[in-house]
């Protein structure tokens, strides 16, 4: 039996087709669905049980000793969120819970971090996992926040290096796929992308309000979502590893680029506008993030990650431009 939290949501669901195409059985999916389109995300897959998030405790209790790992992907993830006692419930509350019932039980978890968790980048993207480090780091939001508090209070509990089960924190980049459509505003730049160039003609960046960065030049780590469910799985193969790992391409792409691959994997001429950045964004705004990968490479992990032309070629082509958007 395997547990997988924020089953219905974009990194989830797309694991959850992983699973079941490698043949994965006896999945327990947790998540909410709400009143929107989160329902497709899911729709193609067969033979899985659904909880809802406050059913999780008490089927734990109930099949104690018969889980084989937590794959914990559920969380409030919205950047702008700003309901914090919402983001505690949802992010810190039920992580812990989750942590404490596999430390009790010696079952395997790998759960979801974030790059959030490294705010401005001043201290550079290394994985570290021992307290000091993590506890040194700045986010610049709640999100992050939250999920460099559970960092903490796993490293404090010497869980990284110490446990007798693997404990995995995960910090994904900036993630991009198929299964995203129901995260409105929070969808990635790629989907957005595609529809201000279908619908307008034109993609519309930020100008850049450094001086040390041009315009569209503003740079992110993208990752394709199944190199994410692909090092999720890895892990569960090797149960001996542990700690937390960036999860990234290990290279930082602009936008401009990001804008002139989509154009011409729709080919069309890659018109780009750039207008001021809002002030209510500037001050926690990114201008740069990259994995450092040498960790993930160290413990064995040696599969390659799209490019990030590639992988916006088969985002556009293969769902984008199709009539089947979802896995």
């Amino acid at each position: 039996m395997y547990i997988v939290t924020g089953a219905t949501g974009f990194i989830g669901s797309c694991l959850l087709a992983e699973m079941q195409k490698r043949d994965y059985r006896d999945i327990v999916a947790v998540d909410t669905f709400g009143d929107g389109h989160k329902w497709r995300n899911v729709a193609k897959r067969s033979a899985l049980r659904f909880l809802f998030p406050n059913q999780l405790d008490a089927f734990l209790a109930e099949h104690s000793g018969k889980v084989e790992a937590i794959l914990h992907l559920g969380a409030i993830s919205s950047t702008t969120e700003t309901d914090v006692d919402r983001i505690v419930e949802n992010n810190f509350q039920l992580t812990t819970r989750l942590y404490a019932y596999c430390r009790q039980t010696g079952t395997p978890m790998v759960y979801a971090s974030s790059a959030a968790t490294y705010g401005d980048g001043a201290l550079g993207f290394t994985d570290r996992d021992d307290l000091d480090f993590i506890s040194s780091l700045r986010p610049l939001n709640p999100y992050g926040w939250s999920k460099n508090a559970v960092d903490k209070f796993i490293a404090a509990d010497s869980a990284f290096s110490s446990t007798p089960s693997q404990v995995v924190g995960l910090k994904f980049f900036n993630v991009y796929g198929p299964n995203e459509y129901h995260k409105g505003q929070q969808m990635s730049v790629m989907r957005h992308f595609y529809e201000q160039f279908r619908t307008a003609g034109r993609v519309r960046l930020f100008k850049s309000h450094r001086d040390d960065c041009a315009d569209g030049e503003q740079r992110r780590d993208f990752v394709w979502v199944g190199d994410c469910v692909n090092v999720m799985l890895w892990m569960l193969d090797h149960p001996t590893v542990s700690g937390l790992f960036n999860v990234g391409t290990g290279k930082a792409t602009s936008y401009n680029v990001v804008a002139r691959s989509i154009a011409q994997s729709m080919g069309i001429e890659p018109t780009i506008e750039y207008i001021d950045m809002p002030d209510s964004v500037r001050h926690q705004y990114q201008y740069f993030t990259q994995a450092d990968l040498a960790k993930l490479r160290s413990v064995g992990y040696d599969a390659p990650f799209l490019a990030v032309p590639e992988g916006v070629e088969r985002y556009v082509k293969g769902f984008l431009a199709s009539g089947d958007l979802y896995l």
